[in-house]
């Protein structure tokens, strides 16, 4: 996931928002994770924006992707100038209407933006966690997630929706707890990692354990792994474009030079971009926050756990309204990905919607603005299947 974070100019904001969390689990209660370990307590920092209705059944469960946070739209302050990662889709009139809906949205387990993960305390030891954290995977997010649904006292949701890593969440949501999800919305998502995913997710992790200030993961109290972690981000940020966005981005236009520089300074302008992503994520994100959640994704199969390996059987469950979109660009989960999980959802007879949209930008067109998106988000959640 990018930082395609933008004011949309065209529409009304949500105003302010709060960040809040939700704390379960307390000791000696604990959760238990897909792994067999047990932890507590568990944190899940969450926003929500528009109002509950009186039956309580407009809610919206946004799910975001590997390094996003629960600040979907609106801002925290009268002059803050960076808005949630969703603000152009999210708001009054806009692809998901606060007008009609109760939008939440939560950071995941794993994560480090307000939720439990890695550089969280342990109670055990007054240190964080480190690699003591158990390993988690996309079931534990969407269970911590439930949890929050229960405080809030939301029992079934009109839609969950999520992109990429998010959609696996949603998509889990729809089989794990059938009977509080109403229907689904998925972009630019899978049900499993191909062996390409795996392997981008495996190397961006080894240059973070090739840094030596990962110290095996214990690093919160002395010098962090930045330029593993930076390395890592450039790996990820080249997954989430494509060739054509690269091409008219940058082709091989030099940074602000006229000729070469014969050493190995950024002399294009694309390798001066991925420096800067990997500088400006090192100043928001923990090392080993990305390991989890790069290794939770990679984990995730939905044909494995719930069918047998068979994409069809994991549906066999689900009841809800689906609305599958991919993007033409995008080579990190490509359309065919995207077809094959609408294929498994029709022979179990659901009601399926699905759009491949013409985008240059690659995996994270979902995260632009766009108003053909917009407007099959918004067509599907109204009820209107005319894609």
């Amino acid at each position: 996931m990018s930082e395609y974070i933008q004011h949309d100019q065209q529409g009304a904001s949500v105003g302010m928002v709060e960040k809040r969390t939700f704390t379960f689990a307390h000791p000696p209660a604990s959760m238990t994770l897909a792994c067999g370990a047990a932890i507590g307590p568990v944190t899940i920092a969450y926003e929500t924006c528009g109002r509950l209705n009186e039956d309580r059944s407009n809610a919206i469960l946004i799910l975001h992707a590997l390094s996003g946070d629960a600040h979907v739209a609106g801002t925290y302050t009268d002059s803050d100038d960076k808005p949630g990662w969703w603000d152009f889709m999210v708001g009054p009139g806009k692809g998901i209407d606060t007008d009609n809906h109760f939008v939440i949205c939560t950071n995941i387990l794993g994560s480090c933006m307000g939720s439990t993960g890695p550089a969280s305390i342990d109670p055990a030891t007054g240190n964080p966690y480190g690699l003591n954290f158990p390993v988690v995977t996309i079931t534990d997010m969407v269970d911590a997630q439930k949890q929050l649904m229960d405080y809030l006292g939301v029992h079934r949701l009109r839609a969950v929706i999520g992109g990429s890593v998010g959609g696996m969440q949603a998509l889990e949501w729809s089989v794990r707890y059938p009977d509080r999800v109403e229907s689904a919305v998925l972009l630019a998502t899978t049900t499993r990692h191909s062996a390409l995913a795996i392997a981008f997710n495996e190397v961006a992790r080894q240059a973070i354990m090739a840094d030596p200030n990962w110290n095996g993961g214990d690093y919160h109290d002395g010098k962090k792994p930045d330029l593993g972690l930076a390395v890592a981000r450039m790996i990820g940020h080249i997954t989430y474009l494509s060739d054509e966005s690269m091409r008219l981005k940058f082709g091989r236009r030099l940074q602000d030079k006229a000729d070469f520089s014969f050493n190995f300074d950024a002399d294009f302008q694309v390798e001066s971009y991925l420096r800067h992503q990997g500088r400006k994520f090192v100043e928001r994100f923990d090392a080993n926050a990305f390991l989890y959640i790069t290794k939770a994704a990679d984990y995730f199969d939905l044909e494995r756990h719930y069918g047998d390996g068979s994409a069809v059987a994991a549906f066999a469950g689900a009841r809800a309204r689906f609305l599958v979109l991919s993007f033409s660009s995008d080579w990190l989960y490509p359309t065919y990905q995207s077809r094959a999980m609408v294929k498994a959802m029709k022979k179990n007879g659901l009601a399926v919607s699905f759009c491949e949209i013409e985008a240059q930008w690659g995996h994270d067109a979902f995260l632009l603005p766009s108003d053909r998106l917009s407007g099959i988000m918004k067509g599907f959640l109204d009820g209107d299947n005319d894609l």
